[in-house]
């Protein structure tokens, strides 16, 4: 019997589960709660049930695109329930799909067990926002949440360039135009060159994924507009060296300068199973402060990570603080915490366990 891809995804939004995996000689696998576990009344899929399974997921158009490209990002509605980003890939010469559940509803920021200090992050006219951690561990949320709050509160025009959209937003004080990569333009280089023509106030890039899109967002923050983005980095630190890094070496002393005139928070997350198994996030935050800004501008990133641990006055927190009220909180074990920081005995101490 063939899979009903519909139904599963149905299945698991009820179970609460944030994805679903099938590849070929397995059975699906779900996440609940950040682990991974089989479906186990599900026989292991066939390349027949993984093409099928496409078949329900893509229209043609996006088929071709696969078939040339290999992989393709693309996004689906659940009905009412949910939206659905979607991954579709090639492993060991057969298709594989990984599927991320996105709520219909943007989470209000309040609910999100994040510092209060970032909703007034909500209330800059100008600059960088970024939203920075490994993947799964809410940074998309995180910024929904932000820019939904601006929606609520003040009149603006927000555009956002995605790939995929993920949670859709609905007008509010705000008018908001999503595009998506592929169906409503051709490149992040365009869309993010043609945005400033668009009249924005705010405008969030899904993802910075290349000195391209870097240099976009580091303009438009600088011709002073809010511009939120993510990156794939584990701390501030590494954030602004990765962005500098992308660029070639006679260019770098520029973004430098264009980066700390305009960087205004470094937001790094990570989910961690608390101890009644809901996901709890703890969280690195960098402000720009003219201390770090001066490090930025002159090449001493390596000092960020002290100003953040002597800053907590000015409201910036260190992933180590954050992990350590966690477990002094009794939210989360101190074994779980002890895997997310790269300093176990800073946790020890701050934790009194050293």
């Amino acid at each position: 019997m063939k899979i009903n891809v519909t139904k599963i995804l149905e299945e698991i939004v009820m179970m609460h589960a944030s994805d679903l995996h099938l590849s070929v000689s397995s059975s699906p696998f779900i996440r609940v709660e950040g682990a991974l576990k089989p479906l186990s009344d599900i026989e292991p899929l066939t390349v027949d049930d993984l093409e099928y399974s496409l078949s329900q997921l893509m229209d043609e158009q996006q088929r071709e695109i696969f078939d040339i490209n290999k992989e393709l990002d693309f996004s689906v509605a659940l009905g009412a329930k949910a939206r659905v980003r979607v991954n579709a890939f090639f492993q060991k010469g057969y298709p594989a799909v990984a599927m991320r559940i996105i709520p219909m509803v943007v989470p209000k920021l309040q609910t999100l067990n994040l510092p209060e200090s970032i909703g007034l992050m909500c209330n800059l006219k100008q600059g960088l926002i970024l939203v920075v951690g490994p993947t799964g561990h809410g940074k998309s949320t995180t910024i929904a949440s932000m820019i939904d709050k601006i929606n609520e509160e003040r009149s603006e025009h927000i555009v956002t360039v995605e790939d995929p959209i993920e949670y859709i937003f609905t007008n509010k004080k705000s008018l908001i135009a999503q595009r998506e990569m592929y169906l409503d333009t051709h490149s992040w280089e365009v869309a993010l060159k043609s945005v400033l023509r668009q009249d924005p106030n705010v405008v969030m890039v899904g993802e910075m994924r290349d000195a391209e899109t870097m240099s976009a967002a580091l303009q438009i923050s600088e011709t002073g507009h809010l511009v939120f983005a993510t990156l794939h980095t584990n701390s501030a630190a590494q954030t602004i060296d990765r962005i500098i890094s992308s660029f070639p070496e006679e260019k770098q002393s520029e973004i430098r300068l264009q980066l700390a005139s305009v960087v205004e928070v470094v937001i790094s997350q990570r989910l961690l199973p608390g101890r009644d198994g809901a996901l709890i996030p703890a969280v690195e935050l960098m402000l720009g402060s003219e201390a770090v800004r001066s490090l930025v501008r002159e090449g001493k990133t390596h000092m960020i990570d002290n100003v953040i641990n002597t800053s907590a006055q000015a409201g910036m927190i260190s992933l180590d603080k954050s992990l350590a009220d966690l477990v002094n909180k009794g939210l989360v074990n101190f074994e779980e915490a002890v895997k997310y920081t790269s300093d176990p005995e800073t946790l020890k101490r701050l934790t009194k366990r050293g």
